[in-house]
């Protein structure tokens, strides 16, 4: 792996991000109205909402907004709430690392959980497990998200009351908040109690991402295990004597992994972006909430800033799966 590959990468960082920004100015402008004309009928007269218009710029034209906004994203001034006035990036703050959490513990279920299933699978072929496995992925990637968690919420929360409904941490506890990280906050402040609760109401919203995840990991696992499977290394690993359970998961499973790694780098950004609907189920304070929430009420910095957060950590973890290629297989090498 050169450095400049990992320079020409990060230069492309920033054009990716100034087109996710200007799409979404554009997207947002392009929608007739603003937010001040859809709570209009609530003021007192026109001469206030005037004053709203021109407080927030929205009286300008288009191309003299547009020119602010950048202005103001270079300098990293995400702006404020039109609908409640708080900064963004204490919204941010507040609602990010929630989504990141989820998404980092969804991806490792899903991971885990299809590797081994894709594994098993491509190791039994057309046998009962392989069937099993199959039938396990196509239920996972045909059935959707909200439905696996409301069918959760029933059988482990409702009927046997094994992990909380709704929320990040059971109320009345308290806890420290230094990265609004839960797991390292709690960490780091010794406070096991929020620990646990928070880990019991991490699990629902987790296992449900990750399950429908998991279908498209097994199945690609599946697929890049059965082409590695009959290649000649693998033949000759054979011939020497080495043991099945050796040839699978060490000669052919570090060949065979490359896809679910580039798999699981875009699951992780859609993920961040695409948990709105689980996050609405489990009342989970996360991005996606926040950024349904500033969609519906036009709030413009709130859906601008999201975006292009997300848009960056989408951007960042695709370098970062880049750059695992040549550990995991050193054949792999950029010039």
């Amino acid at each position: 792996m050169s450095l400049r590959y990992v320079l020409e990468r990060l230069i492309w960082l920033p054009v990716v991000l100034w087109a996710a920004a200007t799409l979404t100015f554009l997207a947002l402008r392009i929608v007739p109205g603003n937010p001040i004309q859809s709570v209009a009928n609530q003021m007192l007269d026109r001469a206030a909402m005037e004053r709203a218009l021109s407080e927030w710029g929205l009286d300008r034209p288009i191309h003299e907004q547009y020119a602010a906004f950048m202005s103001s994203l270079v300098r990293g001034d995400f702006g404020v709430s039109m609908s409640s006035g708080v900064p963004l990036s204490r919204l941010l703050f507040e609602r990010l690392p929630p989504t990141i959490e989820l998404a980092l513990v969804a991806l490792v279920i899903s991971t885990v959980i299809g590797v081994i299933a894709g594994v098993i699978s491509a190791a039994t072929r057309s046998r009962w497990l392989d069937y099993s496995v199959r039938t396990f992925a196509v239920l996972g990637v045909s059935i959707p998200w909200f439905w696996i968690a409301i069918v959760m919420i029933v059988i482990f929360s409702v009927n046997l009351g094994w992990a909380p409904v709704s929320g990040r941490i059971r109320a009345g506890i308290a806890y420290e908040t230094i990265t609004n990280f839960m797991i390292i906050d709690c960490i780091i402040t010794g406070n096991w109690t929020a620990l646990g609760s928070f880990l019991q109401h991490l699990t629902l919203p987790a296992l449900a991402i990750g399950l429908t995840s998991a279908g498209f990991v097994a199945r690609l696992t599946r697929s890049a295990m059965l082409d590695v499977l009959r290649v000649d290394y693998v033949r000759t690993a054979r011939s020497k004597g080495l043991r099945e359970r050796r040839v699978v998961y060490w000669h052919a499973l570090r060949n065979a992994i490359i896809p679910v790694i580039t798999l699981q780098g875009l699951q992780f950004g859609a993920l961040l972006g695409g948990a709105v609907v689980t996050e609405r189920v489990f009342s989970w304070p996360g991005v996606g909430r926040l950024l349904l929430d500033g969609i519906l009420r036009r709030d413009y910095p709130v859906v601008q800033g999201t975006i292009i957060v997300v848009a960056f950590i989408y951007v960042l973890m695709n370098l970062i799966v880049d750059l695992l290629y040549p550990l995991v297989d050193p054949r792999l090498r950029y010039r």
